[in-house]
């Protein structure tokens, strides 16, 4: 049956606004407790790599639980799912600011708030892949600048909260916004399935036709009432189907290709913004400045994902999204690599810019380059696995950076090495597509 034709508008801007206020939480609240651990390690006793895993562990539970959003969203529906993630993210961060040892962090702040988050940020992209379709990529683009508009006045935030109410009060506050969620998850409203059946009798008929056999009983289904009670009995298949996830993506080489780059891709990219913070402050920037250099990041990734959508949403360009991907990854990489020296506040506002455009193009470009692969019927599914896959990722990334740098006391081997990383993925997409997919394009014919 054809699908209810997105209507690229309409209510659809009330859930791309919902859609951009949960990709900010989701993406700039791990980033943006990073401002509490100083005090964390000094109340606790632990060093870097021990307050580093409270956003891995945040950002782990995002990931890490796609496939288990995926089913209860087929389930369960958009909107109900949200609406508990809302309410387990904000009860998360008020248990947080109770704590007394790191371990009740990583289980409050960490695991119920990741997955608090994690229940509204897969819902909220699978509904603005059903509201968009021409107007996706800029969709996409805008949904994504929640993440640098949140990421430029959470930290900033944090940092008052922490002066003013200490840690745990400023744990506290935090825990009474992330209830918007809730506010986002109500505005969710299905598609009006209404579309499909005003098509009546031919629809039945086509269904039929497409559902039964290739026998010579198709023709029998359509025309006897026999057949259209076998029609009606298959068609409840796929229903079923729905609830779970549908592996059959992994046969296709585009995504295949586009879970190995993310996954390595991962492994670097949000290092640097994570220990940034605490570099800063160890080479003597006053802690104001040092969290003023996240909002730096955000002020321009702001303007960079809308207009990386609006890009990559050109006739010319959409065809071509992986390169523009590919491009944006290699960016960011070199980025890294070249502001790994960077030892005064000056050289850290300069990286602090081009990082923020890199990182705005690759947020902007990540779910739309995925949604071009697998297709808007099986998204729910692809998002869900590429997430657990990346998981593993972001376990293994920040933690050991922290590791590193407790042992060797030294910031440029970090940004050497995430700088690489993210480099290595960007030429792993862009050759693995040029190779194995345009080049199978055109031996087809």
């Amino acid at each position: 049956p054809a699908p209810v034709k997105p209507p690229d508008g309409g209510w659809g801007w009330i859930v791309l606004l919902g859609c951009f206020v949960i990709t900010g939480f989701s993406y700039a609240f791990p980033k943006a407790v990073s401002v509490y651990f100083k005090e964390l390690m000094k109340d606790f006793h632990v060093g870097y790599s021990d307050t580093a895993w409270i956003s891995s562990i945040m950002l782990a539970m995002l990931y890490g639980t796609g496939p288990v959003c995926s089913i209860m969203v087929n389930q369960f529906g958009c909107r109900p799912v949200m609406l508990i993630g809302g309410l387990l993210a904000s009860s998360g961060m008020i248990l947080a600011s109770f704590t007394t040892n790191i371990i009740e962090l990583y289980l409050t702040a960490g695991v119920l708030t990741g997955l608090g988050m994690a229940l509204n940020f897969q819902p909220s992209l699978i509904m603005l892949g059903t509201y968009f379709d021409k107007r996706r990529p800029l969709a996409n683009g805008l949904a994504a600048a929640g993440s640098p508009v949140f990421l430029s006045s959470l930290s900033p935030l944090g940092q008052v909260l922490l002066e003013k109410f200490g840690w745990r009060g400023g744990f506290l506050i935090m825990g009474g916004l992330l209830l918007n969620c809730c506010t986002c998850g109500a505005v969710m409203r299905p598609l009006d399935m209404g579309m499909k059946r005003k098509m009546g009798k031919a629809q039945d008929k086509y269904e039929a036709k497409e559902m039964l056999p290739i026998e010579g009983k198709s023709e029998e289904g359509i025309s006897t009432t026999d057949g259209t009670k076998k029609a009606k009995k298959v068609k409840k298949k796929p229903k079923k189907g729905k609830k779970l996830l549908d592996f059959s993506i992994f046969s296709n080489r585009g995504f295949i290709i586009y879970t190995i780059s993310k996954f390595i891709l991962v492994l670097g990219l949000f290092v640097p913004p994570i220990l940034l913070v605490n570099y800063a402050k160890d080479t003597g920037v006053p802690d104001t400045e040092a969290a003023f250099l996240l909002s730096i990041i955000g002020f321009i990734d702001i303007f960079a994902r809308p207009a990386c959508g609006v890009v990559a949403g050109l006739k010319w360009v959409r065809p071509h999204a992986a390169y523009l991907f590919s491009f944006a990854m290699l960016f960011n990489g070199l980025t890294d690599i070249c502001s790994a020296r960077a030892s005064n506040y000056t050289g850290l506002v300069i990286f602090c810019v081009f990082f923020g455009i890199s990182y705005g193009m690759v947020g902007a470009l990540q779910f739309e380059v995925l949604m071009a692969i697998v297709g808007s019927q099986k998204f729910s599914s692809a998002i869900g696995l590429v997430l657990l896959i990346e998981a593993f990722a972001v376990l293994i990334g920040p933690p050991s950076a922290g590791r590193l740098v407790d042992a060797l006391k030294n910031y440029e081997v970090i940004f050497y090495l995430a700088g690489s990383e993210v480099v290595l993925s960007a030429l792993f997409l862009a050759m693995a597509t040029y190779c194995c997919l345009n080049r199978g394009k055109k031996k087809e014919p």
